[in-house]
Formats: C-alpha cells, structure tokens, sequence
C-alpha cells in the first residue's frame, strides 16, 4: 500500500514531458508500462485501485487528526467522524502514518482500537497498534503489547527496544517481564540481544 502511495503520488500525474531538441518541452513518448506500449489495461486499472486504496488512508488519517485535536467534552450536536472499513495493508499504512504525530490523545487510541479491533487483526498491523501504545504510554493496551511480545516473538524484539528507551518505569517492567515469560522460547541471538537491551 505505500508503494502505490508513492506510485500514486509519482505515476498518474497525467502526460510526461521531456526536453525537447530546442530546449523546449515536448511530450515524451509512453513509459513502457504504459497500455500504448503494449501492457494490457488491467494493470493500469489496478495501479488506479491501489491509488484509490491509498487515497482512502489519507482521507482516514485526516479525520483520526481531526478527533484527536477535538476538546475532550464535545457538545452532543457535533457529529461523530464515520471511519471506513480498511484492508490489513491500509491498516498498516494508517498506523504508519498516525505514529508521526507527535501526541495522540487516549481517548483517540481507545477510539482507534475500538473501531478497527486492532488487538486481532495480522501481526504487522498489531505491531505497528503496539508501537503506538508504547509511544504515547497507553497503558490500557499494555496487554496487547505483552500478548505480542509472548506470541510473536520473531517480530517483538524492536518493541523490547522501544519499551525501554521510552524511559517510562511500567513499561520497562513490562518489557522484562514478558522476556522472563518468553526467552526460553526464543532463538538464542534473539535472546541474547533483548538481555543486552534490558539488562
């Protein structure tokens, strides 16, 4: 999916030019993959999608800003942002985008887990929902950031990371406690390099 942003962003801006011989700008001729230069028009049509796929994450990111920048008591005639159903790749790319905000409220995390059910959707979406959790110090879903470290342990060994830099005393103890939990599971060189990060 932030392929076909970038692709998005870079490929359908509409005809491509070129310097011309005399200095000027001419129209170049079509790029190879390009349905003049025999590609078939299915795959033009699914870059489009993926545009579409993309645009639509942009549209949700919009609105998740909009709420978390929302006062907490709201009077009861505003009307409550409607959130789309996103693929497990827009999740993905939505996390993505929300982890560069620099602070996001808790009732927006709430909000955030509650709409898309984020504790059981694929690991990279939860991954990328813990990393969230940790960033902010949500710690009403520290329980899903200690179900990943304990079940997905290839992909948990960043987070031990994160829990601790974050300098915030439960999530450190979180983050050995889960290890404690998990390391006679684990594949030696991903052990000995949590031991190194906690210890």
């Amino acid at each position: 999916a932030a392929r076909a942003a970038l692709r998005c962003a870079l490929g359908a801006a509409g005809p491509r030019r070129a310097l011309g011989p005399r200095g000027g700008w001419v129209l170049a001729p079509p790029p190879p993959s390009s349905p003049a230069a025999g590609e078939p028009l299915q795959s033009q049509r699914q870059a489009g999608a993926e545009c579409g796929l993309a645009r639509q994450v942009s549209a949700e990111v919009t609105k998740w800003i909009r709420v978390n920048r929302r006062p907490r008591k709201r009077r009861r005639r505003e009307k409550n942002e409607v959130f789309e159903k996103l693929l497990p790749d827009q999740l993905v790319l939505l996390l993505e985008h929300l982890l560069e905000q620099k602070t996001l409220k808790p009732q927006t995390l709430q909000s955030l887990q509650r709409t898309y059910r984020l504790q059981e959707q694929d690991a990279e979406v939860r991954h990328r929902w813990c990393e969230l959790v940790v960033k902010h110090r949500h710690a009403q879903a520290h329980r899903h950031v200690e179900r990943f470290l304990l079940e997905d342990q290839a992909m948990g060994v960043y987070l031990y990371g994160e829990l601790m830099v974050s300098e915030d005393a439960r999530q450190q103890q979180l983050a050995r406690r889960c290890f404690e939990l998990a390391k006679v599971q684990m594949d030696g060189p991903s052990a000995d390099l949590v031991a190194q990060m906690l210890f």
